[in-house]
């Protein structure tokens, strides 16, 4: 009895894991495919943690912020389009 109580949690285990893994998949897949981009975000709308002035996401106080960053899909950065020029793979110093 005890072996089968043991081999049904094992399966039980397996299963879990298997399923956990699966699910973390796609979230790995979004965030490969996704770049963080500066100077693009709008007020408030950037990523966490985007530099001095801002301390987490939705914190940045002005458009285009040079030190805001927000996901953008891969490869697209540098093309978009601003006011101020197009978007940097790196902080941005604009003038104040």
């Amino acid at each position: 009895m005890a072996s089968t109580s043991s081999t049904l949690a094992l399966a039980l285990f397996g299963s879990l894991g298997t399923a956990l893994a699966l699910g973390a998949a796609p979230a790995a897949a979004q965030q490969a495919a996704t770049e963080k981009c500066y100077g693009v975000a709008l007020a408030g709308q950037n990523g966490c943690a985007a530099g001095p002035g801002t301390t987490c996401a939705g914190t940045s106080k002005v458009d285009y912020q040079g030190n805001a960053w927000k996901l953008v899909p891969a490869g697209t950065c540098t093309t978009m389009g601003t006011p101020h020029g197009p978007g940097s793979l790196t902080p941005i110093k604009r003038p104040a």
